[in-house]
């Protein structure tokens, strides 16, 4: 993780919005958890678990979520996340109730800012994430996808940004969703309300395959295994410097990801690794920061 990021995410554990932003919510057998966190060989899985409510982003979703990502984030076992749901809703964005007049101003705010705190989050994580999305994805939901690293889609899955219909314009979603599609096809979404399939997500951008239904998990998951044979510390590197580089123009872009190709080579992964290519045998990785020289 790049000096930048890990500044970001350190700023970002240790900051509070107000005495409740960021209090998960407590479940009772009959108020199930928001979120079900599993992890297994290095891969954690959060699903969002409330279909009822069609998976929305509320304040307590999002608190439950970043919780879920933030736990044990820095323990080398962890390497990647899939953030997937239950029911035929991956997430229909915030929850309306939470907007309007009798909330107030501040709390619009601690909203919003909570939302996009958390989707500058996974951006930041030295994990990749991974959407996992099987249904409808919209506004903020929509925004989650865009913000993961990497989005999988079953056939039926599709995204929309519906605020302009409710006469709420999906501006945080367009930060997301603008860095991800071309900008004509963000614009339409975003002033028309209108949802595209999940072949047309794919053919602009927005995920990175789709599959059927029934192949979803297993196409996921084979993604998050191939990140697991990769080193921790090498992954984390270049997500950050792949991030950084892309809101730099081409000369600072290029300066940046030369620098990090020298870092990533002081570090004993990144030694191991060509001397395993060279020895015509597997990498053992040690996922630590340790260098192999200054």
């Amino acid at each position: 993780m790049s000096q930048a990021a890990a500044l970001r995410l350190t700023r970002f554990c240790v900051r509070r919005l107000s005495p409740s932003c960021w209090t998960r919510a407590v479940s009772t057998p009959s108020t199930p958890p928001l979120t079900i966190r599993e992890q297994e060989d290095g891969i954690r899985r959060i699903i969002f678990n409330n279909p009822k409510k069609r998976n929305a982003l509320s304040l307590a979703m999002l608190s439950s979520l970043r919780e879920d990502i933030l736990t044990d984030i820095d323990n080398k076992d962890l390497r990647v996340i899939i953030i997937s749901a239950r029911g035929p809703v991956f997430s229909s964005g915030h929850d309306l109730k939470e907007l309007t007049s009798a909330q107030g101003r501040d709390y619009h705010t601690s909203v919003f800012q909570a939302c996009s705190e958390v989707m500058t989050l996974i951006q930041d994580v030295p994990v990749p994430v991974i959407a996992m999305v099987n249904g409808i994805a919209t506004a903020a939901g929509c925004q989650l996808v865009a913000s993961c690293d990497i989005a999988v889609a079953s056939e039926k899955s599709t995204f929309a940004t519906p605020g302009v219909n409710v006469g709420l314009f999906c501006s945080t979603p367009g930060v997301a969703i603008g860095r991800a599609v071309p900008r004509k096809v963000a614009m339409e979404m975003l002033f028309t309300g209108q949802p595209i399939t999940a072949q047309e997500a794919l053919l602009h951008g927005l995920v990175s395959k789709v599959v059927s239904e029934e192949h979803l998990e297993e196409e996921t998951l084979s993604i998050a295994r191939r990140v697991c044979e990769s080193s921790r510390p090498v992954v984390a590197l270049g997500k950050a410097a792949f991030q950084r580089q892309m809101a730099q123009g081409r000369d600072a872009a290029y300066a940046t990801a030369t620098a990090v190709m020298v870092d990533n080579l002081a570090l004993c992964d990144g030694q191991e690794g060509i001397r395993a290519f060279i020895e015509k045998r597997r990498p053992v990785w040690t996922n630590s920061n340790e260098k192999a020289h200054d």
